[in-house]
């Protein structure tokens, strides 16, 4: 009998989504889609065209790197220009152009510089093990690849700051100087970063040498905003089905992070989802209002979830403390609780000064808030709260238990 129930109610909500069409072509409200036609970046994208022209008569373009906040349209306007490049060289029988792209953040290939010049190797038509061969011989195996005939490559390398993060400055120095060692071929480079700091953290000798043009993207506005969504809205919604003040509320919500179209995207995809469960005609205004708590609840769990053992230690550590104590904490009573929870774990013991910052870190995050208290003479004290929800914090402890093995 329950099982004939819960068949017939499945059969109600499948029946339901048949019949309540809110989406035309979700696909265009995704991150990996490309537009025909990309907005307010012309400035942007003619100036890429300008620093990349010359491979067209077979010459090296001197490095270029972008940079921005994510979601200013960096991957869209290169992918674009590629694009464009790649279809004129066809008609030019003199040389081999080949514009390869990677996004160094993938599991798997941001690890190590092997991984990283393994996708690389595979993408230009070759072949190496995984793992164990010693790094050498895949930088040997990756010269003698592209330097097996005449050509000209660029290899764009998106999100390049979180490789560094992983490995160091010094994989990209090799690839700078790669030229040296090629007789056949020129390799120019594109690297892409979301981190407007990365290139200040740099080896002088990288710097120079990688970013001999940038080009900054600075954040859309939320007019700007508007329009994409707009765009977009009006080839992936059914017509009619979205509520006036619907865009405008969405790209308000994007324009305070930084202006992030990606953000305005995806709100407003989720916010679609929404009103198909909730069996809505429309997409009302607080389907974004609840597509915005999801989207920040689910971020918030992401980060907990990747983040290094020691910030999980010292977000523990920040929990049970939120648990057990009605009075304010401080952040000598985190310190005193990560150390104990450090031991417990068999975990290195960072310094009070390191845990302070990973402190900071969260309230960036928006996962606690902290206020430095003046205690007069007797200095200054930072008072912590969490400033997450009861039900995310009880998904975030679960997280880092399960994280740290503790039963």
């Amino acid at each position: 009998m329950v099982k004939q129930n819960i068949t017939s109610e499945l059969d109600e909500i499948f029946e339901s989504f048949d019949k309540n069409q809110i989406f035309r072509d979700k696909l265009i409200l995704q991150a990996n889609y490309r537009p025909g036609e990309i907005l307010h970046r012309d400035e942007q994208i003619k100036q890429i065209a300008s620093i990349l022209a010359p491979v067209l008569r077979g010459d090296r373009t001197s490095n270029l790197f972008l940079y921005g906040k994510t979601g200013t349209g960096k991957t869209l306007s290169i992918q674009y220009v590629r694009e464009e490049l790649l279809k004129r060289s066809k008609k030019n029988s003199d040389f081999k152009l080949r514009i390869e792209y990677l996004n160094c953040k993938l599991k798997k290939v941001s690890d190590t510089e092997y991984r990283i010049l393994a996708e690389l190797i595979k993408k230009l038509g070759g072949e190496v093990p995984t793992t164990g061969l010693p790094t050498e011989a895949v930088y040997n195996k990756f010269i003698d690849l592209i330097d097996s005939e005449k050509q000209l490559v660029v290899l764009i390398l998106d999100e390049i700051d979180q490789a560094i993060k992983k490995i160091s400055d010094g994989f990209l120095y090799n690839l700078t100087r790669m030229n040296s060692e090629l007789s056949k071929t020129q390799l120019s480079l594109v690297g892409i970063s979301n981190d407007l700091t990365f290139l200040d953290n740099l080896d002088p000798r990288i710097r120079s040498s990688l970013s001999e043009e940038e080009i900054v993207f600075p954040p859309y506005n939320a007019l700007q905003i508007q329009d994409i969504l707009k765009h977009r809205a009006d080839k992936a919604f059914a017509e009619n089905v979205v509520q006036e003040g619907v865009i405008a509320k969405c790209a308000a919500f994007a324009a305070r992070e930084h202006g992030d179209a990606r953000r305005a995207l995806d709100l407003l995809r989720i916010a679609g989802e929404l009103a198909e469960r909730d069996g809505s005609k429309k997409v009302l205004l607080k389907h974004i209002d609840e597509a915005n708590e999801k989207i920040e609840r689910d971020k918030i769990l992401d980060v907990i979830k990747t983040e290094p053992k020691q910030f999980q230690l010292v977000l523990l550590a920040i929990i049970q403390l939120s648990e057990s104590k009605k009075e304010p904490i401080f952040t000598g009573d985190v310190y005193n609780l990560y150390q104990d929870l450090c031991k417990q774990n068999h975990s290195e013991v960072l310094t009070q000064r390191r845990v302070s910052d990973i402190i900071q870190e969260f309230d960036m995050l928006g996962i606690i808030n902290v206020r430095v208290i003046s205690k007069g003479r007797g200095g200054r004290m930072r008072e912590i709260k969490l400033a997450i929800t009861d039900k995310i914090v009880k998904q975030a402890k679960e997280i880092i238990m399960d994280s740290l093995n503790y039963n």
